[in-house]
């Protein structure tokens, strides 16, 4: 098990200069994104540093999404500045990007495919000592601040990559409901469903024993499967969402909710940074990569400027028909995890236990404002061969034509049940309506 140190309260963010300095800071790359800089959690982090005397940089230039070409920028910023410490003000865009900037500073030779993982990059394993880096997460969300996980775009192959280590986990993360006050109502929504998926799919992923071990432990992946700590954390995750996630969409000023929403999505980090997710999580990444030029940008993400689907919306938009294909795989956490939600699941068989628990997230979809399916978001039944199509041998690699979702290997091999891609295009074509 590995996961950052952790500090929840209102108003811990006015402590990260001293906690900078006292790691022994001297001069700190801040990231953030250009909506956030003008922000208050930037200013509150900011003066923070400036009373502990603690010198520091801002890069403002983080994409919401990043790409590729994104990473490179912060990657370059941070090699040709002589950082010695990373603090991440944002969301789970800003929190990827400084983990990846981190780890590229400290290995100055590599290029920026050489720690993603395989089959799309050479996934090698991370050995040198990172430098501190600090995540005051503002989005109740990713669950970024705990995990050795970074997500991006890449352009070229149309597809969500990532990073999996524990060596780029944040070594603390302030998670201050403060930030969450003005958060606005379908952002709150989008980043619950992802705190949601988070749980359900690292609480149904395949056992840790029924992994094989690896050859060297520096090459254990930071996804191993469920196992009984994550699932600790994973049902306590849903379980705070069915008693707060209502509640903090519907009022910004009730901090109880949104402060809770926003601890729960630090816990359900814990639980699948160390067990992983699965189809929920490797069906969404085509998706997200698919949306350009279908002109769709969902209520609150309106200052992005770009079509874009959110990553908790692209998550969850297949997640009732992903649960309905795994459930034979585990029927009894399906049952669990959407009694965890609220759902009576008395008089309910194990064989109707996918069923039940689509019913179950699909209420929370319709009730919180997700758009009725993939259909809502430009796609139709046309896309489902190129969401699904994927050919992973070295030169289609190399030439930026792997589309889909097969390459998702990181999270697609910890469903608890084996697929063809026929499985996943019912998948896609199911969810183009929802409800």
């Amino acid at each position: 098990m590995a996961a950052s140190n952790i500090r929840f309260g209102e108003g811990v963010t006015k402590e990260v200069g001293f906690d900078l300095k006292n790691m022994g800071a001297s001069n700190v790359l801040v990231f953030t994104d250009p909506n956030l800089a003008r922000l208050e959690p930037m200013r509150v982090a900011l003066d923070s540093l400036a009373k502990a005397k603690v010198p520091f940089q801002v890069y403002d230039r983080v994409l919401i999404e990043p790409t590729n070409e994104s990473m490179e920028d912060a990657i370059a910023f941070a090699r040709n500045n002589d950082f010695d410490a990373f603090l991440a003000v944002g969301g789970g865009s800003v929190m990827d990007t400084a983990k990846v900037a981190n780890l590229y500073k400290v290995y100055p030779e590599a290029e920026l495919l050489d720690f993603v993982n395989a089959p799309i990059g050479k996934a090698l394993p991370v050995l040198r000592p990172l430098h501190p880096l600090i995540c005051v997460t503002t989005t109740a969300g990713t669950g970024s601040e705990t995990t050795g996980v970074a997500i991006f775009d890449h352009v070229p192959l149309q597809a969500k990559i990532g990073i999996g280590n524990r060596a780029i986990k944040p070594t603390l993360g302030l998670i201050d409901p403060l930030h969450l006050k003005h958060t606005p109502k379908m952002v709150t929504s989008f980043t619950g469903f992802d705190v949601l998926c988070h749980a359900l799919e690292s609480y149904t992923a395949i056992p840790f024993k029924s992994r094989p071990a690896p050859s060297d432990p520096k090459f254990r992946p930071a996804y191993q499967g469920s196992n009984p700590v994550s699932d600790i954390w994973s049902l306590h995750a849903l379980q705070m969402c069915e008693k707060y996630f209502y509640r903090a969409v519907a009022d910004p000023e009730d901090i109880e909710a949104r402060g809770a929403m926003h601890l729960a999505s630090g816990i359900a980090g814990i639980g699948f940074g160390n067990a992983g997710v699965h189809l929920c999580h490797g069906c969404s990444y085509p998706i997200s990569g698919m949306v350009k030029g279908k002109g769709y940008t969902p209520e609150g993400y309106e200052s992005c400027g770009k079509d874009l689907v959110p990553h908790g919306l692209s998550v969850t938009i297949t997640a009732p028909e992903v649960f309905k294909f795994t459930a034979p795989g585990c029927p009894d956490r399906h049952l669990e995890g959407a009694r965890a939600l609220g759902a009576d699941s008395r008089g309910i068989k194990q064989a109707d236990a996918g069923l039940f628990l689509a019913d179950t997230v699909k209420k929370y979809m319709y009730d919180l404002g997700c758009p009725d399916g993939l259909s809502a978001m430009g796609f139709d039944s046309s896309d489902v061969d190129q969401l699904v199509t994927v050919i992973i041998d070295n030169y289609y690699l190399s030439t930026g034509k792997i589309k889909g979702t097969l390459p998702q290997e990181r999270v697609t091999k910890l469903a608890p049940r084996q697929f063809t891609p026929e499985d996943l295009g019912n998948i896609f074509s199911n969810s183009m309506k929802n409800y």
